[in-house]
């Protein structure tokens, strides 16, 4: 190795721990204020009592020394790697194999998704415990976890295959358009990845999401006429109303809309709605002679959703739910009501309405020509390769090198930068929730919330500033009063 390519090397792993020991030490600056604030602060006394200020403390606490260890390790096992040659190694094991199935080094692509399998199956083993003792330690501790281990073991292959089925035609049509695109290929592979991500958005909810989730169409009620009056009042193009099933999985709160211009769908997490009754339970319940009536459910924020599944997948995943979940939910009210579900809909609205969506699109699809375009200025540096130790250059190596130790730098700016703009973009979507007069519960729904998810209401200001893409509830609260 010579001087140019220990330069390279050696600054790669000394950003690397620079930016572990910044990480560090605002996640202890963060755990600090978990340990010694014991008592509910004064100003937030009227929204929060003892009991569930103590709760949220000591879940965040465990989650604080849980992310220290984790952290701990990954930092670890990403220098054992680089300073050991784990990547060539993997590289030319995934030749190796293709050798013995009659493949040459030659076929690139080839060598390429043996390499993206073989490591992704090293990831997914060594990432296994500790997403065992999240779920099945922290999250159960707390209240949180809904799933058995067969249902949690289930759904981690599910992931593992879906995401092998999407990424190694995507990865393999990738590096093709690197090799044919000439001198202009960056143009050629944002056009490509730009049309992958829509695609993959346009299709998510309906047929992704669907395999890991079950959601059915919000019922016809009063939560659901005021919910298209509210879309019709500021013009959403609102198609479609879903709930999905997440309590089967965990008592916290989401919800998310999606779709491309005039064909929007909001769906909302059975855990977000007060009096919602999963339509599993209405059954069991309907069965013993109790009728439950269920008017209202919604509310939104972000992540999966499912559509149909025949009665024997129902029955399946009731069998691997955890018996107590039903009577849990019964004896503890969660949620938000009908008032306060209409009003999380307008700040969600709100970020559709004053296009922040459409401007992460613009922001991102910028900075991925542009990052594609300095690829193409570095990717047949020899330099690179053999500063991480390869003999040879590889597409699918220089993406990985370049994009992931030589833009770190640049990727620890953006993602900071990209937390502030989100930030801002919380607050004008509440203030856009107070023009449509929902301030006041919109303060309400926060704040209960934040109790449902066990939140810590006390932020470091410096953790809070790197970290939170969304402003702390106080902040949030306080905004809300200033525009009334």
């Amino acid at each position: 190795m010579d001087f140019i390519e220990e330069c390279i090397f050696n600054s790669v792993l000394c950003f690397l721990w620079i930016t572990y020991l910044w990480e560090a030490y605002l996640s202890y600056r963060q755990r600090n204020l978990y340990k010694s604030v014991v008592k509910v602060p004064d100003e937030i006394q009227s929204i929060l009592d003892q009991e569930n200020f103590e709760k949220s403390r000591l879940y965040q606490l465990d989650k604080s020394n849980f992310s220290f260890w984790s952290g701990i390790f990954s930092q670890m096992e990403t220098m054992f790697i680089l300073l050991l040659g784990g990547m060539p190694f993997v590289w030319n094991l995934s030749g190796r194999i293709l050798s013995r199935l009659g493949y040459g080094t030659d076929y690139e692509i080839c060598q390429s998704l043996m390499f993206l399998v073989v490591a992704t199956l090293y990831s997914a083993v060594t990432s296994l415990p500790w997403a065992l003792y999240s779920t099945f330690v922290i999250e159960e501790k707390h209240g949180f976890n809904k799933q058995t281990l067969g249902f949690f073991l289930k759904d981690t292959i599910k992931k593992l295959i879906v995401t092998m089925v999407i990424a190694l035609p995507i990865t393999a049509l990738l590096i093709y358009i690197i090799q044919i695109g000439g001198d202009y290929f960056f143009i050629y592979t944002w056009i490509f990845t730009f049309s992958v991500s829509i695609f993959l958005i346009s299709i998510y909810a309906d047929y992704i999401a669907p395999l890991f989730d079950k959601f059915t169409p919000l019922p016809e009620g009063q939560l659901r006429t005021e919910i298209e009056n509210l879309a019709a009042s500021i013009d959403f193009p609102l198609k479609k109303l879903y709930v999905v099933e997440g309590s089967k999985r965990s008592s916290h709160s989401n919800a998310y809309f999606y779709g491309f211009f005039k064909n929007k769908r909001i769906v909302l997490f059975d855990t977000l709605l007060e009096d919602y009754v999963p339509m599993n339970e209405k059954k069991d319940d309907n069965a013993d002679g109790d009728q439950q009536a269920t008017d209202g459910e919604d509310n939104v924020s972000d992540q999966q959703a499912t559509d149909g599944e025949d009665k024997k997948e129902n029955e399946e995943t009731l069998s691997e739910e955890k018996p107590e979940m039903n009577e849990d939910k019964k004896n503890r009210k969660i949620g938000c009501n009908n008032e306060e579900v209409l009003a999380v809909l307008s700040h969600e609205l709100g970020h559709w309405k004053l296009n922040h969506i459409l401007k992460n699109l613009v922001i991102g699809q910028v900075n991925t020509l542009l990052c594609f375009m300095v690829f193409s200025f570095l990717m047949n540096r020899t330099e690179l390769y053999t500063a991480f130790g390869f003999q040879t250059k590889s597409i699918f190596i220089g993406l990985i090198i370049i994009f992931q130790f030589i833009f770190s730098p640049y990727n620890e700016l953006l993602s900071f930068c990209m937390t502030v703009l989100s930030r801002r973009f919380e607050f004008q979507a509440d203030a856009f929730a107070k023009t449509l007069h929902q301030a006041e519960k919109l303060k309400s729904a926060l704040i209960k919330l934040n109790k449902d998810n066990l939140g810590f209401p006390v932020a470091d200001w410096l953790f809070s500033a790197w970290h939170y893409s969304h402003p702390p509830l106080l902040e949030r609260l306080k905004a809300l009063g200033k525009t009334d």
